[in-house]
């Protein structure tokens, strides 16, 4: 029997949806399977997306240019404009999702071998598409008793070898719901000048902010706009996961050439999807401040009722929709599995990504999981109540 690559062995299962088999088969149960696991909002998507694509008067569903339409690249410039964001539309290319761009600006920037520095716990498909470049991810950890916070410089600076070429943040963060500060995007950036690195920022969850403070791009720090490399997507912002369009926005000459080759090899992203996203970006504030103030409302709904459960604990996220919780197990992905697998409540259960699917150190969330709170309060209600119960319930508990 042939053997297959060592590199779909190395490549990671995803956190997020590996469980998805167990969660199926509950459900067939007739168990209420309460998804916390996933980021995917249950917010109605635009209407004028929506009408766009009711509307289209193509009579051929053709090839768009390998970079996106151009009028889709437009109206992006104007979006990243509203951000102070100083971007041309020849800086913009447009890809099949977030995850795409990721893939994309690691197979233009790296070569077998090199390395990007990441906080950890990071996004979990930043590992496989690394994996995918023949690359090396490099972590550096934060903790939940610090409420994720930028690790020292010096912890970065002690990885940095001849073979770092990045450095790859996400703000604000997936998994942890964190944002960095004005300091902390300093202190990147001048490690990013100092050694002459690209600056990886994936900025999907740009919209939600809570601190009231202004949301700092890497675009807006000075001295560093050519190494910049912005990851960008629809998904979140206009609830339109399934419409997989994504972006990299650069000013580097040379990487937008390179990203290209990628682009053309794929022929095209995804014709109706660019569509629908163009159409959104002209979605009214009213329906921007809904989405923002019923993510504010959920946050906190979600971490005091955590809170509240004996021997659970997570920091206050101050962006995105997602944060990351210790729990009193013993094993988390054990937990997660036994939750679907053996555990009810009142006819319902709930799914969580076991945090440990976000860290690549040994040991590290081993009793964590990330929720997302992109479901009504009603269900987040009972999600609490059903996790509660559970870990009274389950056998692991350690506390």
């Amino acid at each position: 029997m042939p053997k297959i690559s060592e590199r779909g062995e190395r490549m990671p299962a995803s956190p997020i949806r590996k469980l998805v088999p167990l969660a199926n088969e509950a459900t067939a149960r007739g168990t209420k399977v309460i998804r916390l696991n996933i980021g995917q909002p249950d917010l109605p998507t635009p209407q004028e997306g929506l009408d766009a694509l009711k509307k289209i008067d193509r009579t051929v569903l053709e090839y768009s240019p390998s970079e996106g339409l151009l009028s889709l690249r437009k109206k992006l410039a104007d979006y990243y404009h509203r951000f102070n964001i100083d971007v041309d539309v020849d800086d913009i290319i447009v890809t099949t999702g977030g995850s795409e761009a990721v893939l994309f600006a690691f197979m233009a920037c790296l070569d077998p071998g090199d390395e990007i520095i990441v906080p950890e716990p990071a996004y979990a498909n930043y590992m496989a598409f690394a994996i995918s470049a023949g690359a090396k991810i490099v972590t550096v950890p934060s903790s939940i008793e610090e409420g994720f916070a930028l690790p020292p410089v010096e912890n970065f600076e002690k990885l940095i070898t001849p073979r770092t070429k990045g450095i790859l943040i996400c703000n604000p963060n997936n998994p942890t719901g964190y944002l960095y500060t004005q300091k902390e995007m300093n202190l990147i950036r001048d490690l990013v000048k100092k050694y002459d690195l690209f600056l990886f920022s994936d900025e999907v969850y740009r919209e939600y902010c809570y601190t009231g403070a202004p949301y700092i791009s890497a675009f807006h720090l000075p001295g560093i706009e050519d190494q910049v490399v912005l990851i960008d997507s629809v998904s979140k912002r206009y609830s339109e996961c399934g419409i997989r369009i994504g972006a990299i926005i650069t000013k580097h000459k040379e990487l937008k050439k390179n990203v290209m080759k990628f682009c053309q090899a794929r022929l095209s992203p995804p014709l109706l999807g660019q569509i629908v996203a163009e159409a959104s970006i002209d979605t009214s504030p009213e329906y921007m401040l809904m989405t923002y103030n019923e993510y504010v409302e959920r946050r906190k709904f979600l971490i005091d009722g955590i809170n509240k459960i004996p021997g659970c604990y997570t920091p206050i996220p101050m962006g995105a929709f997602y944060t990351v919780v210790s729990l009193p197990v013993d094993d988390a992905d054990k937990f997660c599995e036994w939750c679907l697998k053996e555990f009810s409540y009142e006819g319902a259960t709930v799914f969580m990504a076991p945090a440990s699917g976000f860290y690549t150190t040994p040991g590290m969330g081993r009793n964590e999981v990330r929720m997302a709170y992109v479901l009504n309060k009603d269900d987040l209600a009972q999600a609490l109540k059903v996790l509660a119960e559970a870990l009274k319930a389950y056998p692991g508990r350690t506390v």
